[in-house]
């Protein structure tokens, strides 16, 4: 199949629309809004509904109730709607209901910037709602690699009944690189049985709700809720792992950065210094496995991020004191550069300034 040039965000619909997506409800937010305008032209056209949202609050309920309805649906944003949408999607977790998220990170807090950013972290892998709830988070570090997690993840969303999302930032919702639609692998995925779509007199009313007022009722719930993500964490962990064996040092990236830091490891190579990448492509469920490949006698750890420094806890937690962990990162909108990873690097096995 040929491969076509196209900008990160409208690659993200093209691969959505092709997995079955057919109903998308959103907000207006650099640096994502190529995503709405690609879903407003495209979805029509093969029967889909689009809907601009008056708010990300109204978007992320409109999501509630297209899944409800047993409909792939997506919604997008960026960090400030993001955080928005955080109640909607603890509802969405606790009604058990399959949903597809992409967020294109900015720089923060607060409104912050319209820069790249991965200062999401906490939020993603940590639930931003309220209560004890997981979701599957994605961080693709190409467009090509976006694309395949995109055209993956409804079915990975029906299989669990749990919202998946999937985390780029600014960088690669805008740059444009080439990349390949390929045949999804069918999957088989359980039935719907349900969904709110009328009783049609064949069965009982189906209820999709996330309220439980008697708190054993709740309890019991949970416990559902935890069996599943514990099951996740058996068969869902990706990861990138490179010449970590043998490595002086491993960095831990993900994202662009991961790319920033493969550049690193190109000149620190050619001056014979060994470096290992563990690149997480989910940050939930954390890759902890790939950690005991990691080369006993290494003499550390560094944490590259766009952020200062929030995947640190996870990296710490997966080394479990194995390694002294260090970090090099930008926040705001910057993005760390191979000098600085190079200089970071240096400075661990005590060859820099």
């Amino acid at each position: 199949m040929a491969k076509v040039l196209m900008k990160g965000n409208e690659a993200v619909c093209e691969a959505a629309i092709r997995a079955g997506c057919r109903y998308f409800f959103g907000y207006p937010i650099t640096p994502q809004n190529e995503v709405p305008e690609y879903m407003s032209e495209k979805l029509p056209k093969v029967g889909g509904v689009f809907l601009q949202a008056e708010s990300e609050v109204a978007a992320i309920n409109m999501v509630y109730g297209a899944a409800g309805a047993g409909g792939r649906v997506m919604t997008s944003s960026s960090s400030p709607g993001m955080a928005l949408k955080q109640e909607g999607i603890s509802y969405i977790a606790g009604a058990e209901l399959p949903c597809v998220i992409v967020n294109m990170m900015r720089g923060g807090p607060g409104l912050g910037s319209i820069q790249p950013g991965q200062a999401d972290y906490f939020q993603a892998t940590r639930g931003g709602g309220n209560g004890d709830y997981r979701h599957i988070v994605y961080a693709p570090a190409s467009i090509q690699e976006m694309v395949d997690i995109l055209m993956e993840s409804f079915d990975i969303a029906d299989i669990y009944r749990i919202p998946v999302l999937v985390l780029g930032d600014g960088m690669i919702g805008q740059m444009m690189e080439a990349v390949e639609f390929k045949e999804a692998i069918p999957k088989e995925l359980p039935e719907k049985d349900w969904i709110t779509t009328g009783t049609k007199e064949k069965r009982k009313p189906n209820v999709i709700n996330s309220l439980y007022l008697e708190p054993e009722l709740l309890y019991e719930h949970n416990l559902k809720l935890e069996a599943k993500h514990r099951l996740i964490e058996e068969n869902e962990v990706r990861y990138e792992a490179t010449g970590v064996e043998d490595a002086e040092v491993v960095c831990v990236a993900y994202g662009t950065t991961a790319r920033v830091v493969k550049n690193a490891m190109e000149e620190l190579e050619k001056e014979g210094i060994k470096v290992g990448l563990i690149r997480p492509i989910t940050l939930w469920p954390f890759p902890n496995e790939a950690f005991d490949k990691i080369n006993p006698k290494a003499k550390g750890l560094l944490t590259v991020e766009m952020s200062m420094g929030q995947m640190i806890d996870d990296v710490k937690i997966a080394s479990n004191g194995r390694w002294t962990t260090d970090f090099h990162g930008k926040s705001g909108g910057l993005v760390p550069s191979p000098a600085g990873v190079i200089d970071a690097v240096k400075k661990i096995i005590g060859g820099g300034k």
